[in-house]
């Protein structure tokens, strides 16, 4: 009975342990590992600020969430959705953006995600193209995106506004996002964003965005 009790307790007292907070993940290589084409201060700014700056206000909105949750306050849980999505959406796009880049990257994919870009976009050049337009266009701060359509199983480009995450407003899979915050390029490019976009594809790690678009083939 002993034993039976103290398992019975593991549940109650589990939920009362503190969720594990959010960190900065570490980057895969060097800030100034992207160089000429992003230098090292644009990057140790971008991931040790501004990256590190969506993680603690997430772990600050989350803890606040969970506090309105506790106390059944709606209004105050509803209050705290645009800070959830601001901050996770710039939490999870830097995290996947970090990755989608590599010092030895740039060239053109290969396998299934170049037949697919094929398919869907006529050509790498057209995507490519595309892609560029899309992310030139973002008005103000946010993102261009290549990502898969589940339902459809197609690519599909896309632009998203402030830090909205793709998955979580489009239901779209991100594949490959590109910043377009003037936080990552204006030390080097100033306003001239054409340049930064031009210069973002010589460090594109395709090895990446084939992983994910096989993962994104495994679960349909």
């Amino acid at each position: 009975m002993g034993t039976v009790s103290g398992t019975k307790l593991i549940a109650p007292l589990g939920c009362l342990v503190s969720r594990q907070k959010h960190t900065l993940p570490d980057l895969p290589y060097d800030y100034g590992a992207l160089e000429p084409h992003i230098n090292a201060e644009i990057m140790q700014l971008h991931h040790s600020k501004h990256h590190a700056t969506y993680v603690n206000n997430l772990n600050v909105a989350e803890e606040k969430y969970e506090e309105a949750l506790a106390k059944g306050d709606v209004t105050a849980q509803v209050s705290l959705q645009p800070a959830l999505k601001f901050n996770g959406g710039g939490h999870i796009n830097h995290t996947i953006f970090w990755t989608n880049l590599c010092p030895n990257g740039g060239g053109e994919p290969k396998g299934e995600l170049m037949e697919a870009i094929k398919r869907d976009f006529g050509s790498f050049a057209n995507f490519k193209e595309k892609l560029t337009a899309v992310s030139v266009g973002v008005q103000g701060s946010g993102w261009g995106w290549l990502g898969y359509n589940k339902e459809q199983g197609r690519l599909q480009i896309a632009a998203c506004a402030n830090q909205d995450p793709l998955q979580g407003t489009t239901g779209l899979i991100p594949l490959l996002g590109i910043d377009v915050w003037e936080h990552a390029y204006y030390l080097q490019y100033k306003n001239v964003r054409p340049d930064y976009l031009k210069a973002i594809w010589n460090v594109i790690n395709w090895e990446n965005v084939s992983s994910r678009y096989a993962t994104c083939k495994k679960k349909d």
